[in-house]
């Protein structure tokens, strides 16, 4: 097979013209999505009852390598797009370490994170289908405040359900939302039966990501005129955010950049497929060779210590089974700071390419994430978000290795976004309130007695 030029599937001005869809060029492809009801491959048909119809195709389909991104799209992406691929020289020189460290940075836009690639192009097909609104889950508030944004933009309705310990931790990101036009409610709640439900299991919880899900889809789903749209773990959303991986690959090839260490922070897998996407490509087609890193917190460790299985994608389990490294639905992370990677399981499409051992994926703790973050703010000049810190933690790390090993490698990361919404974690960073939680194996274990035993 002939190796892709990449740089022809973009514009002049180097914004994509295609999203590159990596499951196309993938041997094992993820395992499909189950009905909860039947146990059976879900259809286009059934998942466009909570997505919106397109959005249903592209989440199915493994074929077709390049999809065309909508013009009315690519015109919004050039508020903010190409995003700069950056060279760390004042890092490097602190560590003193022979390695080239590059990054990636997606925090140039008011919702200061990558999220912006998805969010526009869900909010596009929902107004293509004459919906009235749609609902989302938030984390940290990344995702929330880029969907607030793209709905306004095609004047469609916001209802963001957002995890209650950041909901409290980072308010500012709740009044961006708001200022853009969303409703914004903290979960688990008592909005929703399944909110009612969670709340009387697990009084006076924190909340995580599959209990804002559950209920963001329950909103939707008993809503006339609504869908549900996620900013992290579907195929969808690998597939919006591979702009970030083709232009990367493009400026790499620009440059005569040839990186040996991809790495990116995982939660759902959204930003990391993302930059991956064409790297992996040609790993996969045999035309060149990397070595990918998955960061996670050590207190929410899916590649790590958890199981590769069916599991439901939220906790009240109304939404499909995917088959992927997951600690259990009912899992219950503890609050830390970076709330975009509080998430009980992985996408399947880096979960298939995990266990088939093509990318490797590591743990930090936290305090070390700040450390990192620190570091970087001073040598760098941005000042990254909690979930970016972890990637940086492991590219210092790996630089740092060099030194030791007198290796002359290029390191690239994701630099996902910014931190200036987040100062309370810094501030407890600085105070020396800052623990470092990590799950015991009974901890883990009760999220994986959750688990349903499925054999397919």
């Amino acid at each position: 097979m002939s190796k892709i030029p990449y740089k022809i599937y973009l514009e002049e001005h180097e914004i994509p013209k295609y999203w590159y869809n990596l499951r196309a060029d993938m041997p094992n492809k993820p395992a499909p999505l189950l009905n909860p009801g039947t146990l059976q491959p879900m259809t286009v048909e059934e998942l466009s009852n909570v997505f919106c119809s397109e959005l249903a195709k592209q989440e199915l389909d493994d074929t077709t390598r390049f999809i065309e991104i909508p013009e009315e799209i690519r015109q919004f992406y050039t508020m903010y797009r190409p995003s700069p691929l950056m060279r760390a020289y004042r890092l490097e020189k602190a560590l003193g370490t022979p390695a080239k460290i590059y990054y990636k940075f997606e925090g140039n836009n008011t919702s200061g994170s990558h999220k912006l690639n998805s969010a526009i192009a869900q909010a596009y097909y929902a107004k293509q289908q004459g919906l009235k609104g749609v609902t989302t889950e938030t984390g940290a508030g990344q995702w929330g405040t880029a969907l607030s944004m793209a709905c306004s933009y095609f004047d469609l309705d916001c209802k963001v359900i957002m995890v209650k310990v950041s909901y409290e931790q980072k308010p500012f990101r709740r009044e961006v939302m708001r200022t853009y036009g969303a409703d914004v409610t903290p979960s688990p709640s008592m909005n929703t039966q399944i909110g009612q439900k969670i709340l009387a299991e697990h009084p006076g919880t924190s909340g995580s990501l599959g209990c804002a899900i559950s209920e963001a889809v329950e909103v939707a789903t008993s809503t006339p005129g609504y869908r549900y749209v996620l900013g992290s773990v579907l195929n969808q959303v690998l597939l919006h955010q591979s702009v970030i991986g083709v232009e990367a690959k493009t400026a790499c090839d620009k440059y005569d950049i040839k990186p040996d260490i991809i790495i990116g922070c995982a939660g759902g897998g959204s930003n990391l497929g993302g930059l991956i996407a064409p790297f992996m490509g040609e790993k996969l087609r045999g035309e060149a060779d990397y070595r990918f890193i998955a960061v996670e917190p050590a207190s929410c460790p899916s590649f790590t210590r958890g199981k590769f299985a069916y599991d439901f994608c939220d906790t009240g389990m109304v939404c499909p089974l995917a088959k992927m490294y997951t600690l259990g639905s009912g899992f219950i992370p503890s609050a830390n700071h970076a709330g975009g990677l509080r998430y009980h399981g992985m996408t399947t499409t880096l979960s298939q390419l995990y266990h088939d051992g093509l990318m490797e994926a590591t743990a930090v703790e936290q305090t070390a994430v700040f450390e990192a973050a620190e570091q970087f703010a001073r040598t760098e000049g941005i000042l990254p978000a909690p979930e970016s810190s972890h990637a940086i933690r492991v590219a210092i790390d790996e630089a740092l290795r060099c030194k030791e090993k007198g290796e002359d490698k290029t390191i690239l990361f994701g630099l996902t976004g910014t931190g200036y919404f987040d100062m309370l974690a810094y501030e407890k960073f600085h105070n020396g309130q800052m623990s470092d939680y990590i799950p015991t194996d009974e901890d883990l274990q009760a999220g994986f007695a959750g688990i349903p035993n499925i054999r397919l």
